[in-house]
């Protein structure tokens, strides 16, 4: 389900993609604000950081998602976080990281979506 853009400028940030990293960041998107719905954190704001859209909730620690300089798409998190070094010690074998912060995934493969999930979650309720 697409939701709605909370700002202009969200809605140019993704517009500014190009199109297989923008269709992949928007499914991420989408991702995102359907993992959080059923959970106790209140409203998701969206807004961009470091020029990349940026997801946080007062229980949340930000994810951001953009595009790495090999052309992969990344989820990001707070590097001081345990999010993304808990989520990869529980992760396919297959996945690829850097370090402490990101995750990248191929634009044109098919996203791992129920993989990705529990990051996601995980992320959204790491004050909780």
């Amino acid at each position: 389900m697409q939701h709605p853009f909370q700002t202009p400028a969200i809605k140019a940030a993704f517009a500014a993609f190009a199109p297989p990293h923008r269709a992949a960041l928007l499914t991420l998107r989408d991702l995102i604000f359907d993992t959080a719905a059923p959970l106790p954190i209140g409203q998701i704001t969206e807004s961009l950081k470091w020029g990349q859209p940026s997801y946080t909730t007062n229980t949340a620690t930000p994810i951001r998602l953009g595009v790495t300089k090999t052309n992969d798409i990344a989820i990001l998190t707070h590097c001081q976080s345990t999010v993304m070094s808990d989520f990869r010690a529980l992760a396919p074998p297959d996945m690829r990281f850097d370090g402490n912060r990101a995750l990248h995934l191929d634009p044109t493969d098919t996203i791992p979506l129920n993989d990705i999930t529990p990051l996601i979650r995980a992320a959204l309720t790491y004050r909780l």
